[in-house]
């Protein structure tokens, strides 16, 4: 039994994988197709996945609002449950009971698609993320590329949304989301090949596995900074929350939006905040390697810290003028990685 209990917490790719060696094992010995059951290992991921992300996304809505309150010397929610833990799932029972509505000249099916669209994007990019040992959905040999390339997807929903409503705040929120992620993502995707050189690899399980315990992130401290930077601008985030400025825009791609429609967009954006906290802490901070204890709990500790630094920033700095967001992009950011991919290329290939 205490072979057992290590194994659970320390060794989960051991037991995971004898679990699945016996239950393929036993699976053929009845003759029943293998593949039948890889769907329903893959069926149980996804509702793991799912259950994860909405307690998460729940969590980390009350946890920034008890952060924003204690940096403007307020309370936050109090009243909903014992330290208010509570009032993010009655805010979602509101959403779940109020009026959906539709604009009457809103491209309707458009409309509607286009939550499910950044929702999708975002649950996505769970299928790389390595949890822990033997903790990835699937472990792909391109799993930084895959990043990558689903990461930008959500934009595509966040246009369509802004088009769809007929609206010109939305469309312009829309049209600045755009411009926004192309512009942020190259920046981002220099610091990350930095990485892939270092690790020789774009398998997220390599990358972690060829990290020193202290990570990525004392080699490359320009390249994580830069990854911070591109990814708190990439899910429009306090100070690049340019897609749904309320002091221009009114709330942006999201201003027609109601009920469970806007509720998608909020849970997208809150899952996208951790996913950033998260594949920071795998590619820079060493994932779920660490000491004493538990894998997974090292990657959730990590992933937190993370994602306190970019509410902090949120609610630190004021937001940006669209301009200054463009060439801070262009003209500082994309220098300045292509010179770090050029620093670490060079002293790769000397040592």
């Amino acid at each position: 039994m205490g072979n057992f209990v290590y194994d659970l917490f320390y060794n989960t790719d051991v037991l995971l994988k004898a679990w699945t060696t016996s239950a393929h094992a036993s699976w053929a010995a009845r003759g029943a197709p293998i593949v039948v059951l890889d769907i329903l290992f893959q069926l149980l991921a996804a509702v793991a996945v799912a259950l994860f992300l909405v307690l998460n996304a729940l969590f980390i809505i009350w946890f920034e609002r008890k952060i924003s309150a204690l940096m403007h010397m307020r309370r936050g929610p109090n009243r909903v449950g014992p330290f208010g833990l509570r009032q993010t799932l009655a805010d979602t029972i509101k959403l779940l009971i109020k009026e959906d509505i539709i604009p009457d000249t809103a491209d309707k099916s458009v409309f509607r698609a286009a939550p499910f669209v950044v929702l999708a994007a975002t649950i996505m990019l769970f299928v790389v993320l390595p949890f822990g040992k033997g903790m990835t959905a699937a472990d792909l040999n391109v799993g930084l590329l895959y990043f990558l390339a689903v990461s930008s997807l959500s934009v595509i929903g966040i246009l369509a949304g802004g088009w769809a409503s007929n609206n010109k705040y939305s469309l312009m929120g829309g049209m600045r989301s755009a411009a926004q992620i192309v512009s942020y993502e190259v920046p981002a995707v220099l610091s990350l090949l930095s990485v892939a050189l270092l690790a020789g690899s774009l398998k997220m399980g390599d990358i972690v596995h060829a990290q020193p315990v202290f990570g990525y992130a004392v080699l490359q401290p320009v390249g994580f900074l830069l990854f911070l930077i591109a990814s708190n601008a990439e899910i429009n985030r306090g100070p690049f929350d340019l897609p749904e400025s309320d002091s221009e825009l009114v709330s942006g791609f999201l201003t027609e939006y109601s009920a469970m429609r806007f509720a998608f967009f909020f849970l997208a954006e809150y899952t996208n905040l951790f996913l950033a906290g998260a594949f920071g802490a795998t590619l820079f901070l060493g994932g779920w390697r660490g000491p004493f204890l538990p894998p997974f709990v090292w990657f959730l500790i990590k992933s937190y810290i993370l994602v306190f630094v970019l509410i902090w920033i949120r609610w630190s700095f004021p937001r940006l003028r669209v301009d200054h967001l463009m060439k801070f992009s262009w003209k500082v950011l994309l220098p300045i990685a292509l010179l770090n991919l050029l620093v670490t290329a060079f002293l790769v290939k000397i040592i």
